[in-house]
Order: structure tokens, then C-alpha cells, then sequence
């Protein structure tokens, strides 16, 4: 998720990860920030989960806090638990306490796990979800036409004061789009009037983070081979890069129809 919200590669957010484990110099004292990254854990000490809390609501207030601490469960199989998840080591040395400390690069990923740490222990985000009807009376005429948006208004933000979920182009949420609060009656202007057909389009092409996300899903590698099975696949010229799509190459394609001739069983 990080190469995917940061835009990094899988391996330029490896390793800017690593140096955040292994320790960034503080002002003279060399400390590391994050917990062992190569992990797909989700299990979180009680400490971590209390000093999240504690942060919660101190600088967004109770109502902000989830009733219940939040403990999570592994959803893909052949898990490897023996770390906690990725999280900051000190919830309380905020993104803005070392950004003094850190490239552009360290500052963007630490504070994306600061910000998941923080808003694991957040209360849910409240919506309204709102279907708008408009007439539009077509201009010259006395013919009346029906629009219809279908869409969610926000009412409390919870941990989306924080933190939102990033989504990649093929992805979308639950199919609702944000909607400003609208009141019965209120009318509307038209700015612009465009009429699309829409065709059936095949699925994209992966990206780098849509890859691992696959691959993490039908329990393929782990969290350590995931940069350097994509890193393979680029630097054996078996895919390209093409808008920040991977697109096989003809090598990539060979090898493929002789795999699946000769070792469908593998």
C-alpha cells in the first residue's frame, strides 16, 4: 500500500523502510523508528494499542476514540506471526517532532504508518448515504428531464480525520461517491452537460503495488520476496513499465507459454 499511496517503487520503499528500521540519527542519538517491516502481521502489543489510544484522545478528543480497543486479524492464510505489525516505535514521536531528521521520501512513509498506527484506535467514520433526484426542464421547451446521483454525505469523520484509505484507478470504494449536504428544493445549476457511452474495457494491467496486492491475496511469496520477485521480473526485461503499468514483453511472454507447456505442474 505504501508504493501505492507514495507512488514509490516496490524497492525505493523497501529500502526507505529499512533505514527507518535500522535508525535515524535524532540530534546525536541514532534511534529506530519503525518496527521489523517485513512482516504481513496485523498483531499489535497492548502497549502499542494503549500509547494509540492515549494519542487518540489527547489530540482529537474521546469522541474520536473507538469504544473498544481494536485488535486485528489476518484474513489471508500462512500468515508469519512471530513480529508485531508495522508500526512507529514511539507513537509519540509524531511525523512533525522528526521531519527535521528525515528526506522527503523517509518523512512521506513515516508518516503514512504514523497515521495508520493512530487511526487503527479511531472511531468509524459516519455516513449518510443520499440520493438526489433533479428535474432539469430542457431550455426552450416545456419537456422535463430526471437526473439521478446516488452518494454518501459525511457526518462524522472519525479516523478520516486522520487517515483515508488510498484506492488505485480499477478500484473503487462501495460505489458511492462524496455528495456536499444538500437540503430538498435546493436548486442547481447546470455548468456543463456531457454525454458518455461507456464500453466494456478489459481488466488493467497491474502496477507494482496492484501485483503484491495479488499476490499477498493468493498467499504467493512474502513480505521479503514481494519487492525482489517485481525487481526480477523488471531487471530480466519479462515485463516493461508503460504508464506505470507492467506490460509483458515478448521474452516475458515466451517464458510463459513454455512454463505452462512443460511445468503446468509446478
Amino acid at each position: 500500500e505504501a508504493s501505492r499511496k507514495l507512488n514509490f517503487g516496490t524497492n525505493r520503499t523497501m529500502r526507505t523502510a529499512q533505514r527507518l528500521y535500522e535508525g535515524i540519527d535524532l540530534g546525536g542519538e541514532t534511534v529506530g523508528l519503525i518496527t521489523y517491516m517485513r512482516t504481513d502481521s496485523v498483531h499489535l502489543s497492548t502497549e502499542a494499542i494503549q500509547a494509540a489510544r492515549a494519542c487518540v484522545d489527547k489530540r482529537y478528543g474521546q469522541e474520536y476514540l473507538s469504544p473498544e480497543p481494536r485488535l486485528f486479524t489476518n484474513k489471508t492464510q500462512h500468515v508469519q506471526e512471530a513480529h508485531e505489525a508495522i508500526r512507529p516505535t514511539s507513537i509519540r514521536r509524531t511525523p512533525d517532532s522528526v521531519k527535521a531528521y528525515l528526506s522527503r521520501p523517509q518523512l512521506n512513509l513515516y508518516e503514512l504508518i504514523w497515521k495508520r498506527m493512530v487511526a487503527s484506535q479511531m472511531a468509524d467514520a459516519r455516513t449518510e448515504a443520499t440520493t438526489v433526484d433533479i428535474d432539469a426542464t430542457c431550455k426552450g421547451t416545456s419537456k422535463v428531464y430526471m437526473f439521478r446521483s446516488t452518494g454518501s454525505v459525511l457526518k462524522f469523520p472519525g479516523f478520516r480525520a486522520v487517515y483515508m484509505e488510498s484506492l488505485d484507478e480499477e478500484e473503487t470504494d462501495d460505489g458511492r461517491q462524496s455528495l456536499p449536504v444538500l437540503e430538498a428544493g435546493d436548486g442547481l445549476g447546470c455548468r456543463n452537460l456531457e454525454a458518455l457511452q461507456h464500453f466494456t474495457q478489459p481488466p488493467p494491467r497491474y502496477t507494482e503495488a496492484t501485483l503484491i496486492k495479488a499476490m499477498e491475496e493468493k498467499g504467493i511469496g512474502r513480505p521479503s520476496t514481494y519487492a525482489p520477485t517485481v525487481g526480477t521480473l523488471l531487471d530480466r526485461h519479462y515485463v516493461t513499465k508503460e504508464q506505470n503499468r507492467l506490460v509483458p514483453s515478448v521474452l516475458g511472454s515466451t517464458v510463459t507459454e513454455l512454463l505452462l507447456e512443460y511445468f503446468i505442474e509446478v
